[in-house]
């Protein structure tokens, strides 16, 4: 029998690995040390602990992207391994930030157990897990993926005052969720004899509009023989939602929105409104064309040439016909580009003739997204189903501990973005925010950077602004920007990065 090479017996590893990996989590004694060794020096195991592994690919070798996508996978498995399932639980604060839809993966998160547990796990990427026995472990627990949580009655009696200065929106969120009982609410304080949060709860629904509601949880433990007063735990925050919301995600955009457009509003200048023929808008923006693709692209890591540019501008790129050109993936998507820009001059087109862009952009994004991607399917390198519609599972974003939204919020999320869109008259803050909002939720397998950065334009456009290019040598600055807005909720730097790229 001929000996095996070496790339044979990694796939025979890998093949194993899968087979016994749960959601990529995997133990050391789950799988044979030859092939634990042979994954581990090809990078396809990354180490979390001793003994505990994730399973990734050479191409992420010990980078963040697969440890934040693999980080509640990891935390379900080894906690269910050591505790049991329902015998832990996270924090009350990291069970709130849940419930309230945040999405960024935490650096450290705090659990709860009812076996004794007082220690520190130290973690890839600055992660961490404090584990803490809990004396008055809940009785009753909800789960998120399997990992048990507070529910929302009991994390509120149970938070400190310093969640609602440090976390205000996550608090408005969860208070305006239409799924929080209020008589659940009161019974859990009763239960709790959590008189100081109770004073806080009742105060934060009054000091949010919800008098009704404030008046019922007072008027609840009043009845039971407790003197309750208003306290106000908010620290200078401003109200946002007026109704109740039936998504966490959902109110977290409006939420963002609401604060982030203030921000935007100082940065960026009015805007100049459109001056001159359609005819002439439309060729000052084609002359861009080349610029914008090649940097557009290579922010995205392919590697395009301004030579293939050129080549498939004027038609001497020739994949039908050339073999050579058929196999180039990074061509096949610079012509996806190409298409797409095309789809987004015609869209712009009928701005041009006074039809409104928000409109319009929830007409053809779709058509935008398909053109993108047309090559890459026409030459069996983007699977058919995924031509069609949003997501329909997790993406992760490279190097980033933002994790987009589940992708059942997804529709959700981007009628919400349609719709603060329509509702907002500045142009410029429909152009940074539409870029921010979109690409926070990341509604497309691929090519949501690329769509994001066309979205930008199309709304700059209409606002009388220049098409702006993102250039490839700023990208760190770009990224770091976006990195800040989604993990932070701070849009500052990028809005004024973006404005000082409408300089060049």
């Amino acid at each position: 029998m001929p000996k095996k090479r070496p790339h044979q017996l990694l796939a025979e590893s890998l093949k194993e690995a899968n087979f016994i990996a749960k959601d990529g989590i995997l133990q050391s004694n789950e799988i044979e040390r030859k092939h634990r060794e042979r994954l581990m020096a090809a990078g396809c195991l990354m180490e979390v602990m001793r003994g505990w592994y994730l399973l990734t690919s050479p191409d992420n070798r010990g980078g963040s992207t697969v440890w934040f996508g693999g980080f509640w996978s990891f935390v379900r498995h080894y906690l269910s391994f050591r505790f049991g399932r329902g015998e832990f639980c996270l924090s009350a604060e990291s069970s709130l930030n849940l419930h309230a839809g945040e999405t960024t993966i935490p650096k450290q998160i705090v659990i709860h157990t009812k076996k004794a547990s007082n220690s520190v796990l130290e973690l890839p990427h600055n992660t961490s897990i404090v584990l803490v026995r809990d004396s008055n472990f809940p009785e009753n627990l909800e789960e998120i993926n399997e990992i048990g949580i507070m529910a929302i009655p009991l994390a509120l009696c149970r938070i400190g005052p310093s969640y609602f200065r440090r976390a205000p929106r996550n608090i408005e969120l969860v208070l305006k969720l239409s799924t929080s009982s209020v008589a659940e609410i009161s019974r859990t304080l009763l239960r709790e004899n959590s008189i100081a949060s109770a004073e806080r709860i009742v105060g934060a629904f009054k000091y949010l509009g919800e008098e009704q509601k404030s008046n019922q949880i007072k008027l609840d433990l009043v009845a039971a023989g407790y003197n309750i007063k208003d306290v106000n735990p908010y620290d200078a925050y401003k109200p946002q939602l007026k109704e109740r919301i039936v998504s966490p995600y959902v109110g977290r955009l409006r939420l963002m929105w609401n604060a982030m457009r203030e921000v935007v509003d100082e940065i960026m200048q009015k805007p100049p409104g459109i001056h001159g023929e359609n005819a002439n808008v439309i060729r000052v923006i084609q002359e861009n064309y080349r610029k914008d693709a090649y940097h557009s692209l290579s922010i995205e890591g392919y590697q395009v040439t301004e030579d293939l540019i050129s080549r498939i501008e004027s038609g001497e790129w020739d994949p039908d016909n050339i073999e050579a050109d058929r196999l180039q993936k990074d061509a096949l998507a610079a012509k996806g580009y190409q298409n797409a820009f095309k789809s987004v001059i015609a869209s712009i087109s009928k701005v041009l003739n006074k039809v409104d862009s928000a409109k319009i952009l929830e007409e053809d994004l779709q058509t935008w997204y398909r053109e993108l991607f047309t090559p890459l399917l026409k030459a069996n390198l983007f699977q058919v189903e995924k031509l069609a519609g949003y997501r329909d599972s997790p993406v992760y974003i490279t190097g980033s501990r933002h994790v987009p939204p589940p992708y059942h919020a997804v529709p959700d999320c981007m009628e919400t973005l349609f719709d603060l869109l329509k509702n907002e008259s500045h142009a410029g803050i429909r152009a940074i925010l539409g870029h921010f909002i979109f690409v926070y939720i990341h509604p497309y397998w691929d090519g949501n950077g690329r769509i994001g950065r066309f979205i930008m334009n199309f709304m700059l456009i209409s606002g009388g602004y220049k098409w702006t290019v993102i250039r490839n040598e700023r990208r760190d600055e770009y990224m770091s920007s976006l990195e800040k807005a989604s993990t932070r909720e701070d849009i500052s730097d990028f809005a004024h990065f973006i404005k000082s790229e409408m300089k060049f």
